[in-house]
């Protein structure tokens, strides 16, 4: 899934011992006392206040899904409607380094402040910073606008580390476990709004749409100010006791490190959505060749959203019934098959319905894809350190996505579109073999 997901929850243990936390859907482990991590809160009572759990998780995760649907979706048909070159178009997929590279600043947050206040405080930075592209998408001045995509993405990124460490921080395990689905199905909702501001784009201005989605996220940022709950909780707790200076920084990492299988490990999560990031930054300019315009786009984009969120619940249920060690392998391979799909779109050029069918069969297999690797990054997280370590994880998982995403105009622009999508096939064959090499549990 393209949200990353990082957790905050400062825990103090006496030693870091790895917790694999349960996966989407499945019954939650019974627990006594003796088994809670010290400083860890037992149940949700620990939090003080706030709106319904169902409601702060479903509008803190559709604020966290909105900015990124911006960055990625919306600002690639910007520039295709603006008649960008396939080249340009590729770069886009940049806009994805800050989410590439949030590990590093990852720890500030957890160290100064709390995961609220970074919440309500960068919303408030993306009203004003998606005001401004409301303001200059339609004057012409393009570099502004490429700019101020940036700096969303850079806002976006820092706002996913503040959001999904307050659901960590707010929600023991078992309740993290049960409102997985809910996180995960309006994170999709919001990608779903992105798709929809693109059509709304094609049938007024994209200046009105990045308007309408900065008077949402003023509500949202209003909304989650008054009404999120308060954790009891130690802003940089998870360090390690005695930890003080660079020592408390680097600790998150030298643990994650030691992990064992690391290595096929990482290999796997850098790999896992390689052909996916490709097919993704040409698959615009893919349909605009199929004769679909700004407005087409964007109602085959939602459907086909529409499609990833019903594939991420399947996913999950599919994990629940099989486990993730009987599933991580054919899974990855439905995901890495089905972009042939748009080898299929790209030779045929088929009519509208056929092209609505392919991108929706895609996207569901996407959207299970997604469901395996949240649940394994999710399992290479250490009690203590799982702010940090989901950080890293979702940070890796981001870096296929932009550097192939930033090579595939290039690509494309050589090779045609069919050759292209083939291409996108071959680089998720790797994701598929160490899919069979790396821990199951």
């Amino acid at each position: 899934m393209e949200a990353a997901v990082t957790s905050h929850k400062p825990v103090e243990p006496a030693a870091p011992a790895r917790t694999a936390l349960p996966e989407p859907g499945a019954e939650a482990p019974r627990r006594d006392a003796s088994s809670e991590a010290p400083g860890e809160a037992a149940s949700p009572g620990a939090v003080a206040g706030g709106a319904p759990r169902g409601l702060w998780i479903s509008s803190t995760y559709f604020a966290e899904g909105l900015p990124y649907a911006i960055a990625h979706k919306v600002a690639g048909e910007f520039f295709t409607a603006a008649g960008a070159s396939l080249e340009i178009i590729g770069l886009t997929s940049l806009y994805g380094l800050p989410w590439n590279l949030k590990f590093l600043w990852s720890p500030l947050v957890d160290l100064h402040g709390s995961p609220r206040r970074w919440l309500v405080a960068v919303e408030i930075a993306l009203v004003a910073i998606v005001l401004g592209l409301a303001a200059a998408a339609d004057s012409g001045a393009i570099w502004l606008v490429a700019a101020l995509f940036g700096a969303v993405a850079v806002a976006a990124a820092t706002h996913d580390i503040a959001v999904d460490g307050f659901y960590l921080q707010a929600l023991d395990k078992d309740a993290q476990a049960a409102f997985s689905g809910l996180r995960v199905g309006a994170y999709r909702l919001a990608l779903l709004a992105g798709a929809l501001l693109v059509a709304f784009a094609g049938w007024a201005s994209f200046g009105a749409a990045f308007a309408v989605a900065a008077g949402g996220l003023a509500l949202l940022a209003i909304a989650h100010a008054a009404g999120l709950p308060r954790p009891a909780a130690t802003p940089g707790a998870g360090a390690a006791p005695g930890a003080t200076g660079l020592r408390r920084y680097i600790e998150p990492f030298r643990v994650y490190l030691r992990q064992p299988q690391i290595a096929s490990s990482l290999a796997f999560i850098l790999c896992y959505r390689a052909g996916d990031a490709l097919m993704f930054a040409m698959s615009s300019p893919l349909l605009k060749s199929l004769g679909l315009d700004t407005a087409a786009r964007g109602n085959v984009g939602g459907v086909g959203t529409v499609a990833s969120i019903a594939g991420s619940i399947l996913g999950g249920v599919i994990i629940k019934r099989w486990g993730l060690a009987r599933t991580i392998f054919p899974i990855a391979l439905v995901q890495s098959l089905a972009i042939l799909l748009y080898v299929a779109l790209a030779w045929a050029r088929p009519a509208l319905p056929w092209v609505v069918a392919l991108v929706t069969l895609e996207q569901l297999a996407a959207g299970v894809g997604t469901a395996v690797l949240a649940v394994f990054l999710m399992r290479r997280c250490v009690d203590g350190y799982k702010s940090s370590h989901f950080a890293i994880g979702s940070a890796l998982m981001s870096v296929s996505a932009t550097f192939a995403g930033s090579a595939s105009g290039y690509l494309a622009a050589s090779a045609g579109f069919t050759a292209f999508f083939a291409i996108a096939f071959a680089a998720s064959i790797p994701g598929v073999v160490l899919s069979r090499l790396v821990p199951r549990e």
